[in-house]
């Protein structure tokens, strides 16, 4: 008889660790989504890929994953976390604040894309209505994590799409607590009528109905009791915010809640949902977060990985047209479905394409629920095991879709551009003698709003369709274009201008704006905002007229507001602030003769003021000491 060793499953934790310590900064190095390279690693050494061959090749067992019992154990462990992160992240005030975008473009994306599936899966698999159903449900479910970090890669989460699509998320993560439920109230069902007839749909529908209704009791009772416990527990033991005491505290809860939902009948992956539920709502939200995001790429890796690992690649091998056809008619019926969605919501149809793309993968949650129901005699083994893989090849080939989403999202955008452009050049052409401000940002439209209180004309242009969209319908004279464009400056006759002004804060835009209006007008004012010193530099080499750095004027009107308070008077400090700008422009100006010479005196004048600060201040203070 083998003797157990004392720390069971330790392998598998020291080449999870070593993976992950190797993983992880790998795949950021080389810009790949974490997940898709966990899913990868677990399937390449899981049991169904190197694992398979460590009873010939011994020391494969060292570098693999061979048996799958071993790794059930850090498998529920990555579930449980990943699903307290997810609920975590569901606070009531975030869901409120995209209430339309959540429960109306959400709601009926799950409710669109369930019964699409679940009637081509009993259609074509002929498989039973409890199945169907099932299948249904988990499959209109996206994944979160590769979506997310795709957005996050393109810094998209805060455009409009990238809202859309986390909106759409939310509430397919709050989807899964019914669908949970519903796996338990079927599977009970069915184990009670083992070997009685076959029910139909619609008996399904109230048994599952029935049982949901009383799983949403336990739920609630269980959310009453653990605010009740977990915010004064929190409160109490976690006052003097000690590392330790905190983790602990999370580690508890999380445990315990998905304790009590195992011995209420639900999931403990329910209960450790509902236990970033309660967490969200306390005033401790925030330092659960960051106690938890430096393990946050680990769990996920934790759960990815073993996700992988029962993921058979030869199943490629046995039936490659069955799963092509999977994942192409997967990624057909949701983006069917949720481009019409997206658009009906507010979205240009090219984003909305874009959307329908990037969210047409099967989620995470499909392992996570499919597991369940095979447990529950819902599924059959095979079946279940077949549409997990094809699952996880929809993840694998999200990056892609993305990608050709973002193409036809991006042409479909460029073709509106120029149809906007078309249809202002009329008006545009009628533009003379006006003040021109390139780009109507927040600077842009506060300068906007001084021009026109002092009764001066002005044109702006601006790459936000929407925002010059918003503005042109209020009347305010603002044009969709890029500045840097002579062509289109010389629609609204730029060499006739008082002035141009660049207010774009995108530093290799407003470099490229300067060198080709010089160019084309040398004779027209040119004032460019900058971001710092160096910038400022480079916009006056290239022939702006004037430069204002963002940091410059910071800190002068801060330096102002500092001597101020100090007691000096306030017309001996605008001279001081004003003969710093001076000293600035002539540094700039003679950056552009010889920049050995301006590093120079740029040390001449810092000493200069520096020196002169000093006196004054030492004048102040040697008259509130003599008084």
């Amino acid at each position: 008889m083998q003797e157990q060793h004392p720390l069971p499953f330790l392998r598998e934790i020291l080449l999870f660790l070593a993976l992950a310590g190797v993983l992880i900064p790998t795949l950021q190095r080389l810009r790949i989504n974490q997940v898709l390279g966990f899913l990868a690693a677990g399937a390449l050494l899981g049991p169904f890929g190197l694992g398979r061959l460590a009873h010939d090749v011994p020391w494969l067992g060292y570098l693999t994953f061979p048996n799958n019992d071993n790794v059930a154990m850090l498998a529920e462990l990555g579930v449980l976390f990943l699903m307290f992160m997810i609920g975590l992240e569901l606070s009531a005030a975030r869901l409120w604040s995209m209430r339309r975008w959540v429960f109306g473009t959400g709601s009926a994306q799950v409710l669109l894309c369930a019964t699409l599936i679940g009637g081509a899966v009993a259609l074509l698999l002929d498989v039973r209505p409890a199945a169907a159903l099932v299948l249904g449900l988990v499959l209109s479910l996206s994944s979160t994590a590769v979506v997310m970090q795709l957005l996050g890669e393109r810094q998209e989460t805060g455009t409009r799409l990238g809202q859309a699509a986390f909106a759409v998320l939310m509430l397919q993560d709050l989807a899964v607590v019914p669908i949970l439920i519903l796996i338990g109230a079927l599977g009970g069902e069915h184990d009670g009528m083992h070997g009685a007839s076959p029910v139909g749909a619609q008996q399904v529908a109230l048994l599952a109905l029935g049982a949901m209704a009383k799983a949403a009791a336990a739920i609630a009772l269980i959310y009453l009791v653990g605010g009740r416990v977990v915010h004064p527990l929190f409160r109490a033991f976690a006052r003097h915010r000690q590392p330790d005491v905190f983790m602990a505290l999370i580690l508890l809860s999380t445990f315990g809640i998905a304790a009590l939902s195992s011995m209420a009948g639900l999931s403990m992956a329910l209960g450790a949902l509902i236990a970033g539920l309660l967490l969200a709502e306390t005033e401790f939200k925030h330092e659960v977060e960051l106690m938890v995001d430096p393990f946050k790429g680990l769990l996920m890796g934790l759960f990815f990985m073993t996700v992988g690992m029962g993921m058979d690649a030869l199943q490629v091998l046995q039936a490659p047209l069955w799963l092509a056809c999977a994942v192409l008619l997967l990624v057909l019926l949701k983006g069917v479905v949720i481009a019409p969605l997206l658009r009906l919501s507010g979205l240009p149809w090219g984003r909305a394409v874009e959307g329908g793309l990037l969210l047409g993968q099967g989620g995470e949650f499909a392992f996570i629920v499919i597991g369940y129901a095979i447990a529950a005699h819902l599924l059959d083994g095979a079946l279940g095991a077949r549409v997990m893989l094809a699952v996880g090849l929809s993840l694998f080939i999200t990056p892609l879709l993305a990608r050709i989403g973002r193409g036809i999202g991006e042409r479909a955008a460029g073709r509106a551009r120029e149809r906007q452009a078309e249809a202002d050049g009329a008006e545009l052409d009628a533009l003379r003698g006006r003040v021109i401000i390139a780009g109507f940002g927040r600077v842009g439209q506060q300068l906007g709003k001084l021009l026109q209180a002092q009764q001066i004309a002005y044109v702006a242009f601006e790459n936000d369709a929407k925002l010059v969209s918003n503005l042109h319908a209020e009347g305010a004279p603002v044009y969709f274009g890029n500045a840097a464009r002579p062509e289109l400056l010389r629609r609204v006759h730029a060499d006739e201008a008082p002035a141009i002004v660049l207010t774009m804060d995108h530093p290799a835009s407003a470099l490229q704006a300067v060198r080709g209006i010089r160019r084309e007008f040398p004779q027209v004012q040119l004032f460019v905002r900058s971001r710092d010193e160096k910038h400022a530099r480079a916009l006056k080499r290239a022939g702006a007229s004037v430069v204002v750095p963002e940091t410059l004027e910071a800190s002068l009107q801060l330096s102002a507001f500092v001597l101020e308070s100090m007691g000096l008077e306030e017309r001996l400090v605008d001279g001081i602030v004003d003969r710093e700008r001076e000293r600035f422009a002539q540094a700039l100006a003679a950056q552009a003769d010889d920049p050995r010479e301006s590093r120079q005196l740029r040390r001449q004048l810092g000493k200069h003021l520096n020196n002169q600060l000093r006196a004054q201040l030492k004048k102040h203070l040697g008259r509130r000491l003599r008084r």
